[in-house]
């Protein structure tokens, strides 16, 4: 049967979704036809909505009518905008017990010493600050494959995924504790991360964040190589050190073997970027259906971008398995509306041109569908940016929408894959993580093959059911847990977008 050319998503919605791109006289609902050309993936109304009345998707709030929107007309930023109304938290009210599978899943992982299971085994070169950025750089560069000549510098080492940098823009220059105390536990996050086998730590020497003051704060003295450029003598005499300790460590590190380990073990960052109207329609819903299944397998998952929840909190605190969790969730949204307020933004500042062109209007209709990833598992906790997650289930942490800087707090929180949905065609890896990339739509998917992993546009195209797409996402994460490449991978995507989130003022 062919799909039809809209998506009602909820019978209490007042507007429909554009399977494809729709003409004038398409037909929308029943006695409605659009009555101009509708983009695909965006709005159309299907009946009469009043100046100030609720725009309904998802049977939830989206927005409300800026001016009079008959049916048929194309829904968008034209016609609608924010408004005010309450939401009823409902703290815990749709907990409820979330069975375990009799035979849990398992995948081809790596045991550390300490009993934690990696799904990648690297060697990490961290920075204390920006003035040993390029120092790192070219410690890595000694090691890294040349894709023109073929020469690697790994190649007696076949167990270690690579020699990484992971550099930042910050480090120095800063007024308050509080962007200090938050770059060194993302740093201590990394540093301790299952998936390096080794870590060394490269700074200047006279920067705020001290390595000698990190290395007490993050307790990893003794347990973590570091040198200062200054105290070395110079950029040169410290890349030779460097490169001596990766030379020294790769034996061990590659002394590792990968075994069978239970579902259980994987911590799986959710996320999104470059989203559109489909997002919520497939990749984020198939993406939550794998998320129940890998919790129901007693995994966890980790839900962030705090400001693309705002709107849809009051739906996470339903799944609150106390009133204290779904309450920290309510005080980072007052947390952000405060913070854009103070530098002169809104919440809605999000959505972006990009999530726009492909059909989402306001960040209640964008939160919406981006909370779909997480699935309906209950709300197990709520942390800060890259605290530790330490419970099973469901964690939301805490973290700006930027791509980047989310994924990086959630990988410093533990997070040893990441699951990335897209529907305009974001590229993107998360070293030490291997990062999934979920299309929205068949046509994108095709366009930008060679960054896509998984085409969920089959959901649309009436080929899939959500919950059919939900386990060959499930499916995929075992195996590239198992050490199967993604596509960001083959690219050697992972160390730029290395972005810890940046407070306060800089000096």
């Amino acid at each position: 049967m062919a799909a039809t050319p809209v998506i009602r998503l909820h019978s209490d919605d007042s507007v429909v979704i554009a399977r494809t791109a729709l003409l004038p006289g398409a037909e929308v609902a029943q006695g409605v036809a659009a009555t101009e050309r509708i983009p695909a993936g965006h709005k159309v109304a299907v009946k009469p909505i009043a100046v100030g009345e609720p725009v309904m998707r998802y049977g939830q709030i989206i927005g409300f009518a800026t001016v009079p929107i008959a049916p048929g007309q194309h829904v968008h930023v034209q016609n609608i905008g924010m408004g005010e109304f309450s939401k009823d938290y409902a703290y815990g009210v749709d907990v409820k017990p979330t069975p375990n599978f009799d035979l849990p899943a398992t995948f081809q992982g790596i045991r550390r010493p300490d009993g934690r299971v990696a799904t990648r085994n690297y060697i990490g070169i961290l920075t204390s600050v920006n003035c040993s950025a390029h120092v790192a750089g070219l410690v890595a560069d000694v090691f890294k494959r040349n894709p023109f000549t073929g020469h690697d510098p790994l190649a007696a080492f076949p167990n270690v995924d690579g020699v990484v940098a992971l550099t930042h823009k910050t480090g120095c220059g800063m007024t308050q504790l509080e962007p200090l105390t938050v770059l060194r536990r993302t740093l201590g996050g990394y540093a301790r991360h299952v998936n390096f086998s080794h870590v060394i730590i490269l700074g200047l020497g006279c920067e705020m964040n001290q390595i000698g003051g990190f290395l007490e704060e993050q307790r990893l003295a003794g347990r973590l190589r570091s040198l200062d450029i200054q105290d070395v003598g110079g950029s040169r005499k410290t890349v030779e050190k460097a490169v001596a300790f990766v030379r020294e460590v790769l034996a061990e590190s590659n002394n590792i073997k990968r075994e069978p380990c239970p579902a259980s073990e994987l911590t799986v960052a959710l996320q999104c970027g470059g989203s559109d109207g489909y997002s919520g329609v497939s990749a984020n819903p198939a993406l939550g259906a794998a998320s129940d299944l890998l919790v129901r397998h007693g995994g966890s998952v980790i839900l962030s971008e705090t400001p693309e929840t705002y709107g849809a909190e009051h739906l996470l605190t339903r799944r609150a398995v106390s009133p204290e969790v779904g309450e920290k969730l309510v005080a980072l949204m007052r947390w952000w509306e405060d913070y854009t307020e103070r530098n002169s933004a809104e919440m809605d500042s999000n959505p972006s041109p990009g999530n726009k062109a492909g059909g989402l209007t306001t960040i209640l209709e964008k939160s919406l569908g981006a909370m779909a990833k997480a699935g309906s598992t209950n709300l197990v906790d709520v942390v800060g940016y890259a605290e530790p997650v330490t419970k099973k289930g469901f964690t939301f942490m805490d973290t700006p929408g930027f791509d980047p800087v989310a994924a990086t707090g959630q990988v410093a929180g533990g997070a040893n894959l990441v699951c990335f949905t897209t529907g305009r065609g974001s590229v993107f890896g998360c070293k030490p993580s291997p990062s999934i990339k979920l299309a929205t739509n068949t046509p994108m998917f095709r366009r930008m093959e060679d960054d896509m992993d998984v085409n969920c546009g089959t959901i649309l195209d009436g080929d899939e059911t959500v919950q059919q797409c939900g386990q060959r996402i499930f499916d995929l994460i075992l195996r590239v847990a198992s050490g199967q490449q993604t596509k960001s991978e083959a690219f050697d995507f992972g160390a730029a977008e290395f972005a810890p989130w940046v407070l306060g003022a800089t000096m």
